[in-house]
């Protein structure tokens, strides 16, 4: 147990029980990581169920707006529409208190009757309550709590459950390989949190916009948690997985089954290619169809510029390695 995680090299040689006693403690290194950042995240749970609905908070349309979106602005609407009236009713009282001509009982009746009204008035919301999810079983606060927790929890602890994966199959590269595939490994990351980013920055808020206020005078627009939470992963987890784009580009790259050359002939093929990814992810509309489209032209050509290079070196190589054996024959020869 104690050796199992000592750096192994590739020419190590090691006996089927000695890698299961690795694995076996890479395994545990990652479960008390993920519980140690899961119960972290359960402590802060108010915050990111705060940080995670705020793209449904952003879709709330507004009382102001002139075609009154929704039941729920046209409910706050017409809360705001009876505050005006009572404000004009207790305008009124004030006018009949002050008329000389009304007796001292009922002055005294309006005069306590106003401080009801005035309290009616400031209880009643003014703007549009902002939408949030809703829960229709028992347990199911709980529930989707622990949901989302657990999905910040696996989000946060990537990097340490990568890089266990990567300490545990590294030692089965040569030192070539590995030149190859630790790049490789690096970016995986770093693209996928950058994607994640991009769909709960990009994404997120146009399809959620698009999608709740579609025929919302229709629709009593209720959404559950259960299927908001699980919409927001997997379209942020969609934003993440395309995002290693370049890397499995590349990765067919260092096989040979692609080149630089090839992706910059079937550019045209590629957008389309783009745009029927970008449409099928799930909860996109048209208009977040088109802006997910945008970096994805970007990491395609990011990876022609990769291959390239990749291509670049290759040839490079290949070049010496084949010129090496004539500069040894001519020096034999002479």
């Amino acid at each position: 147990m104690a050796t199992a995680l000592k750096p192994i090299a590739h020419d190590d040689r090691l006996t089927i029980v000695d890698h299961l006693d690795e694995l076996r403690t890479r395994l545990m290194t990652c479960a008390i990581v993920f519980v140690v950042v899961f119960a972290v995240c359960f402590w802060q749970n108010h915050a990111l169920l705060d940080f995670l609905n705020e793209p449904l908070k952003e879709s709330t349309p507004t009382a102001q707006d002139a075609k009154g979106n929704g039941r729920i602005a046209q409910a706050a609407a017409a809360q705001a529409r009876v505050a005006g009236g009572l404000d004009a009713v207790g305008d009124a009282v004030r006018a009949i208190e002050a008329d000389p001509a009304i007796s001292g009982t009922t002055k005294q009746a309006l005069g306590a009757a106003l401080p009801r009204i005035r309290a009616a008035v400031d209880a009643l919301p003014r703007t549009t309550p902002e939408r949030v999810p809703i829960t229709t079983g028992v347990g199911e606060p709980f529930t989707a709590t622990l949901t989302v927790v657990a999905y910040f929890a696996l989000l946060i602890s990537l990097p340490v459950l990568l890089y266990q994966a990567y300490a545990f199959i590294l030692p089965a590269f040569s030192p070539d390989e590995r030149r190859t595939a630790v790049p490789l490994m690096m970016m995986v990351p770093f693209l996928f949190v950058g994607g994640v980013a991009f769909g709960y920055y990009m994404v997120l808020p146009p399809a959620i916009n698009f999608l709740q206020n579609f025929n919302d005078t229709n629709f009593d627009v209720l959404l559950q948690a259960r299927d908001y939470y699980r919409f927001a992963a997997m379209a942020l987890l969609s934003c993440g997985l395309i995002f290693q784009l370049p890397v499995g580009l590349l990765a067919v790259n260092r096989v040979g089954i692609l080149s630089a050359r090839q992706l910059r002939s079937s550019w045209r093929y590629a957008i389309v290619g783009i745009a029927v990814v970008a449409a099928i992810l799930p909860g996109v509309d048209p208009v977040t169809t088109c802006i997910l489209m945008v970096p994805l032209l970007l990491l395609y050509g990011l990876s022609i510029v990769l291959l390239t290079i990749a291509d670049r070196r290759r040839g490079d190589r290949g070049d010496i390695a084949a010129l090496e054996p004539l500069d040894g024959d001519d020096s034999e020869g002479s």
